[in-house]
């Protein structure tokens, strides 16, 4: 497991699954359950095409924090299922030499 901020990023989400500190907008996403963050990736998804049309060096900066914010949903919604970095990490391993990645 190598210690990086997708790995520190996953374990402070796996804490709050188990914790649900007051406050936090994790917690909000989390009690709000599958349609609450399904809806937020959704909504963030669209947001970095849009980015992403976006032209020059501004254009990439804001498609890279919307990206980040695809990110943060999606593995909030992967830690709500107990999901971790190295079982995205295994999955990729297996899919490396298969048509397509």
């Amino acid at each position: 497991m190598a210690d990086d901020i997708f790995d520190r990023l996953m374990a402070e989400l796996h804490h709050r699954v188990s914790k649900l500190p007051e406050g936090s907008y994790t917690t909000k996403l989390l009690q709000g359950g599958i349609p609450k963050i399904g809806s937020k990736i959704l909504e963030e998804a669209n947001e970095v095409i849009e980015a992403a049309g976006e032209p020059g060096e501004e254009g990439t900066q804001h498609t890279i924090r919307e990206a980040c914010d695809v990110i943060f949903h999606l593995w909030v919604l992967l830690a709500s299922r107990g999901i971790s970095v190295d079982s995205l990490r295994r999955e990729l391993e297996r899919r490396e030499g298969v048509s397509g990645l």
